[in-house]
C-alpha cells in the first residue's frame, strides 16, 4: 500500500491520523534519506497526542521523552548509532513495550530489535518537488494506517 503526500499539510494530516489511532505500546518505525519527512511526520503525531513540548530531533541523544500529551510519546533518532546493541543500554524495551507511543527515525538500523508488531513506514522523495511517497509492504500496516 502507498500514499503520496503532496507536501507538508498532508504529512501532517497523516501524524494526526497515527496519533488518533495510537495506543499505549505503538512502536512507529520510520524509514528513508534525510530529508523525506521522518521528522515532520513525527512532530504531526506529536501533535495530534497533545503534545505540548516542542518536538526536536534527538540525533545526538537518541531519544526524547515527552509527556504531556494523551499518551507520554516516545521520539527515537537512530542516526547515529554504531549498532542495535547500543539500544540495550538505553533500555529500549520500557520504551517500545511501555505504556506511551514510541516514534523510531532511522529504524531500519535496529530492524531486528522492533516489536513484530510496529506499524513500519518507508518514506521517499515522490514524483515531483515536495511530494512524498509513503508506504508500507505489510497489508495489514497499510489497512490501519494509509
Amino acid at each position: 500500500m502507498e500514499r503520496f503526500l503532496r507536501d507538508e499539510s498532508e504529512t501532517r494530516a497523516l501524524g494526526l491520523e497515527l496519533a488518533a489511532r495510537a495506543r499505549p505500546g505503538t512502536v512507529i518505525a520510520l524509514i528513508g534519506d534525510l530529508g523525506t519527512g521522518k521528522t515532520t511526520l513525527t512532530k504531526a503525531v506529536a501533535e495530534g497526542l497533545g503534545v505540548a513540548e516542542n518536538i526536536t530531533s534527538p540525533t545526538f541523544t537518541i531519544i526524547k521523552e515527552y509527556g504531556s500529551g494523551r499518551l507520554p510519546l516516545y521520539h527515537f533518532d537512530l542516526y547515529r548509532i554504531g549498532d542495535a546493541e547500543e539500544l540495550y543500554a538505553l533500555g529500549f524495551e520500557e520504551y517500545f513495550y511501555g505504556a506511551g507511543v514510541t516514534v523510531v527515525e532511522w529504524a531500519d538500523r535496529a530492524a531486528a530489535l522492533l516489536p513484530q508488531d510496529a506499524l513500519t513506514l518507508r518514506l521517499a522523495y515522490g514524483r515531483d518537488d515536495g511530494e512524498r511517497l509513503v508506504y508500507t509492504e505489510r497489508t495489514d500496516d497499510a489497512d490501519a494506517a494509509l
